[in-house]
């Protein structure tokens, strides 16, 4: 029988990508992490040792404890938030359970871009339609939930980036953006590690949409329009951005859940 304060990895993979997934800590030591520098969808790195820090991070929010092996680093952590009145599990496995899931992807550290103060910086230009939302939710649901991002005038992207430390993206000649006929968010998904089967059909609708070939993918033409309307419902880019997180989870659903529905009325009729 499962522990009450453990979960699987199963479990975690049907929360990971969606805005019900809590916050995923990573308490591995240095060493483990030195011999393995990957991350698991979402997570973040905080020692062990750092409790009131971690306490204060969390902010009340449920969190799920990474270790190695999930054994006694993780557990021993959880025991005590659990003690204090704090939500959290543990991840049956740890990361070698992770890792032995061939479903489960795993992010490459390095290919983070580092933080600044306290998450990663990203910028890039504004009135955002399909790739500058897309982007956005895919990081803020898989690589860093706290991911700031600032939309400027597409000729001081460059400049905002140097002066601010901020990752550009979805502009020429910079290292996250469009390469031969795929769109940033194909680029993402590769340097990220996340080619899942749902991720990938999403990148489809997402790269149909983005570069005008509706033919590959027949929800590309809605998805435009939809995006369209969003530009021009919201003045501020950020409350533009707020309202398309919605929409690319409930497209993440379809991608992942319910792509083979469909839908007719009255039932039947074409039988």
């Amino acid at each position: 029988m499962a522990a009450p304060n453990e979960i699987t990895v199963p479990q975690l993979l049907r929360l990971i990508g969606t805005p019900n997934c809590p916050v995923l800590v990573d308490i591995s030591i240095d060493a483990d992490f030195a011999d393995d520098p990957f991350l698991i969808p979402g997570a973040f790195r905080h020692p062990h040792t750092d409790y009131d820090g971690l306490v204060a991070r969390l902010a009340g929010r449920r969190c799920i404890v990474i270790c190695q092996q999930g054994f006694k680093l993780s557990q021993g952590l959880v025991a005590r938030l659990r003690n204090d009145g704090h939500l959290a599990e543990y991840l049956q496995g740890g990361n070698h359970g992770w890792r032995g899931n061939p479903d489960a992807p795993c992010i490459p550290a390095t290919a983070i871009p580092a933080s600044v103060q306290g998450a990663t910086l990203w910028v890039t230009r504004h009135r955002p339609k399909i790739d500058r939302i897309a982007c956005p939710w895919l990081i803020r649901r898989f690589v860093d939930p706290s991911a700031r991002f600032l939309f400027v005038s597409p000729d001081q992207v460059q400049g905002v980036a140097e002066w601010y430390g901020a990752t550009p993206f979805d502009v020429e000649n910079v290292f996250w953006s469009h390469r031969d006929d795929k769109c940033t968010f194909d680029t993402m998904l590769d340097e990220f590690g996340l080619r899942t089967e749902a991720l990938d059909r999403l990148s489809v609708v997402v790269r149909a949409a983005d570069t005008e070939r509706h033919q590959i993918a027949p929800q590309a033409a809605g998805l435009l329009a939809i995006s369209v309307g969003l530009s021009r419902q919201f003045r501020d880019d950020h409350d533009q951005l707020a309202a398309g997180m919605v929409l690319y989870d409930a497209l993440y659903r379809w991608a992942r859940d319910g792509h083979g529905e469909g839908h007719d009325w009255p039932e039947g009729r074409r039988s």
